[in-house]
């Protein structure tokens, strides 16, 4: 997920809860590998910040040495070795959507022997 906070200042997370380490690559930073590191939260989320001049950036997280797209940015684009997460800064951040960098909802997994005693007639 990528959202601008303010002014040029633009939030990257990455749900990668079993990684060792994420670095955020990307053309801002001429796509060396070395990347940006992200900082990993208690939740299992990789989160970073950059201040960026208003444009169109291409990008992708990094994680143990494996590339994976954002499909919560602002789009894909096909880039010279495949698709890439796309981020657009804005000047005017008051235009964008109203959306805040929150962690992900968490989902509440029934246990199987849950479900089955639930799907049970009663006796």
């Amino acid at each position: 997920m990528v959202c601008q906070v303010s002014g040029g200042e633009i939030e990257f997370r990455f749900f990668r809860p079993e990684a060792n380490q994420v670095l955020l690559v990307g053309d801002f930073n001429g796509w060396s590998s070395a990347g940006f590191p992200m900082a990993r939260l208690e939740n299992g989320e990789w989160t970073c910040r950059l201040t960026l001049p208003e444009g169109s950036y291409q990008f992708k997280y990094l994680a143990d040495g494996e590339w994976f797209l954002d499909y919560a940015a602002f789009g894909l684009e096909h880039g010279p070795y495949g698709m890439n997460s796309v981020v657009m800064v804005t000047s005017k951040p008051a235009s964008l959507p109203k959306t805040k960098c929150q962690p992900p909802a968490r989902k509440v997994r029934r246990p199987a022997s849950a479900s089955r005693r639930l799907a049970q007639p009663a006796a």
